[in-house]
């Protein structure tokens, strides 16, 4: 009997389907009407009619609600297996075998990279000994910084920048005067980058020059002073300063000439604040915030103060030209002599002497050599009496042409020469008077500077 299904009313692929029942007794051969005939052994099953098994059993329906529903499961073979089984395992080993391979390969190639690169040394030389010559600008340098100050300075219409160095132990400073002419507070910063604030002690605009000190400061460097009478044109020469700020800088060259009458200053109007120096000129570089510093030889002993630099021209016509700021290699100090002598009566009296021959000169003479004048100022007498000048026998109107030999061009030039000497040093001065030449021995008096 066929299974029977369920109506219509769920799909057929939801439809639980009954469970098997046992096939009905084959009836007997023959027997009851429509009855089929078994076919024999030789029956050709092409005829529709399937042989049958005296004892088969009905064929078992597929339940998949059942405890156990029929599955086919592919059990293989008890030993081995396939071609293709054996092709996979070996295609999966080799493949596992390669990544593995490829990864131990790339790990030691980044390695290999990675030292080879730690381990990168460019050639180089060995640490050598640090200390150098005596003589050479290092050594100089080395031996002389840590007596060379910067000093910040704050006046009443600004503030500025020089640089100064240490005379003794005692704390007393040499620098410029321009430097600290119109100080209110002065700030002192060592090598070491120790700051202390300073006190003037004196100043004189006609050398310009001038001295402060510095108190509860141990462990001072003051420089060793040289003699500028034993400076030759070509000496090497080293300058220390804090040009623009930048301090303990350090710069080289060569002596250019000596004796180079300059004058500085006068932005007064007056004259009060001229400097004249006779001057070392350096090709050494020296710019502004290098005034007050030294100018060294090569056994690191001061040879002069760095005080001034000559500008050139940059652009613009006539009065349009204005001056250039930085070094052009022309820069001037003044004598470590004179300096010397100066910076003693500084710390002595505050004040100091100038060398003086006791006449007023005419700053208006344009012809060569320095004329004495006729009148001096207010109606005196251009010779002072029983001065320098008129003990020797200087009259008004004559021309000093020159100082100890050495030809002056102009009442700037004698003023300097007389000044690059002491307070009583005796001076030849060669006169031209009435067209005739005279020689004349002078002995130098002494005025206060200012």
């Amino acid at each position: 009997m066929a299974d029977q299904q369920q109506s219509d009313t769920a799909p057929k692929w939801w439809s639980r389907p009954a469970a098997p029942q046992a096939a009905p007794e084959a009836p007997e051969a023959g027997s009851g009407p429509g009855a089929e005939s078994v076919p024999g052994p030789d029956a050709d099953p092409a005829a529709g009619d399937a042989p049958q098994s005296p004892e088969a059993a009905p064929a078992t329906r597929y339940d998949p609600w059942g405890e156990q529903p029929l599955q086919v499961a592919d059990q293989g073979k008890a030993t081995g297996g396939g071609p293709v089984v054996r092709i996979r395992h070996a295609l999966a080993l080799g493949l596992g075998i390669a990544l593995l391979a490829g990864g131990i390969g790339g790990w030691l190639g980044v390695l290999a990279e990675r030292q080879s690169s730690t381990r990168l040394e460019l050639p180089q030389a060995a640490v050598e000994n640090k200390g150098r010559a005596p003589e050479s600008v290092a050594g100089i340098a080395a031996t002389a910084l840590p007596g060379v100050v910067t000093l910040h300075v704050r006046g009443s219409t600004g503030s500025g920048t020089g640089t100064g160095f240490v005379l003794d132990g005692q704390g007393h400073i040499l620098t410029n005067n321009h430097v600290v002419s119109d100080a209110k507070d002065i700030t002192v910063t060592f090598s070491t980058g120790e700051s202390v604030t300073a006190g003037l002690v004196g100043r004189d605009s006609g050398y310009d020059l001038a001295v402060v000190k510095v108190d509860g400061v141990r462990g001072l460097h003051p420089l060793s002073l040289g003699n500028s009478e034993n400076v030759k044109v070509g000496d090497p020469v080293v300058a220390i300063g804090a040009p623009f700020d930048l301090s303990n800088t350090v710069t080289a060259g060569i002596i250019s000439a000596t004796g180079r009458p300059i004058t500085a200053g006068g932005d007064k109007g007056d004259g009060s604040d001229i400097s004249y120096v006779d001057a070392l000129q350096t090709d050494a570089p020296i710019n502004p915030g290098n005034s007050g510093g030294p100018l060294l030889d090569a056994k690191a002993r001061v040879i002069g103060i760095n005080s001034a630099i000559r500008g050139a021209d940059a652009g613009g016509d006539g009065a349009e030209r204005a001056k250039q700021s930085g070094s052009i290699g022309l820069g001037f100090a003044i004598p470590v002599n004179q300096g010397k002598r100066v910076a003693e009566e500084l710390i002595r009296t505050g004040r100091a002497t100038h060398p003086v021959i006791g006449v007023t000169l005419d700053m208006e003479y344009t012809g060569d050599g320095a004329r004495v004048g006729i009148k001096g100022e207010g109606g005196k007498p251009a010779v002072t009496p029983d001065g320098p000048g008129a003990r020797a026998g200087i009259k008004g109107g004559d021309v000093i042409t020159k100082v100890d030999g050495v030809r002056v061009h102009g009442g700037d030039e004698l003023v300097i020469k007389i000044r690059a000497h002491r307070p009583g040093d005796p001076l030849t001065l060669t006169v031209l008077r009435d067209g005739r030449e005279l020689t004349l021995e002078l002995v130098l008096g002494s005025a206060n500077g200012s």
